[in-house]
């Protein structure tokens, strides 16, 4: 790929305006490693020449930015959060709305590992507090790029995505062997989950409202500005005393009168006033 620095700007350019991405100035790498194979196949020689035809072709554009929103993910990551919401806020959503079904949403889920990740958590949690959960929970999985929603819908992987911070014992009892070296996530996990394609500048409006956001590991790619947006946004799409969950890298600054610091040692999570 060939690209002077005027057209690296238009590029930047295009993906913040599609999906919020802000890339640093020195991530011509990054876009060449992520878009060298599409551009190949579609004959295209420069990112100037990406930049214009994606203008006029609207599925090329969706591969671009599917190409470029793609990241990796773990089971059960940095792991805190997930014990936070078993040994925790589960109870006490329970105790402040009971016989009510608790909804969460999994915001930018990639292929899935979240979403299934915090429905073994709600399996693990009812297997210790029998009937606590009678209402159940629904979690709502979001994300932009409809190849990954696919990937996460089927939510079948090899082993080298299994590997990547799922125990034996989590994968013994939640998947069921698919073939050599794949593994399917049991349809009592995958029940709980709902998929469902998002762009986070768009509309929260048709989710309804939650008891839980969880959107890590996200908001690092927006600008200021957008992050802003975002998080007033999701405030408003959570109940009244419900939780935010951000990445263990990410903090919320600002925004006092909205979100209350919870430490939850390790980590903090953030309250909705």
């Amino acid at each position: 790929m060939t690209s002077t620095n005027m057209e690296f700007e238009l590029f930047r350019d295009f993906l913040e305006k599609a999906c919020g991405i802000v890339l640093g100035a020195n991530k011509q790498y990054l876009v060449a490693s992520r878009l060298n194979k599409l551009m190949e196949q579609q004959g295209i020689r420069s990112l100037g020449e990406l930049v214009q035809k994606i203008q006029v072709r609207s599925q090329l554009r969706e591969q671009v930015v599917d190409a470029m929103t793609t990241n990796e993910t773990l089971w059960f990551r940095d792991t805190y959060p997930f014990e936070v919401l078993k040994n925790r806020i589960l109870a006490e959503m329970i105790k402040a709305s009971p016989g009510q079904r608790l909804r969460i949403w999994s915001a930018a889920c990639s292929s899935g590992q979240e979403p299934y990740s915090l429905s073994m958590t709600i399996d693990e949690f009812e297997k210790t507090n029998l009937g606590q959960l009678k209402a159940g929970v629904q979690i709502v999985a979001t994300d932009l790029s409809g190849s990954m929603l696919n990937a996460a819908k089927a939510g079948e992987y090899d082993s080298l995505a299994i590997g990547r911070g799922l125990s034996q014992e989590r994968l013994q009892r939640y998947f069921d062997a698919k073939g050599p070296g794949r593994w399917a996530v049991k349809p009592a996990i995958k029940g709980r989950v709902e998929f469902r394609a998002l762009n986070l500048l768009e509309s929260y409006a048709t989710l309804g409202k939650f008891d839980l956001i969880f959107c890590r590991n996200v908001l690092i790619y927006f600008s200021a500005e957008v992050k802003r947006d975002i998080l007033l946004r999701m405030h408003a799409q959570l109940k009244p005393g419900g939780y935010l969950f951000l990445g263990a890298s990410e903090a919320l600054n600002g925004l006092p009168e909205h979100y209350q610091m919870v430490q939850c040692n390790p980590g903090i999570i953030y309250k909705a006033k």
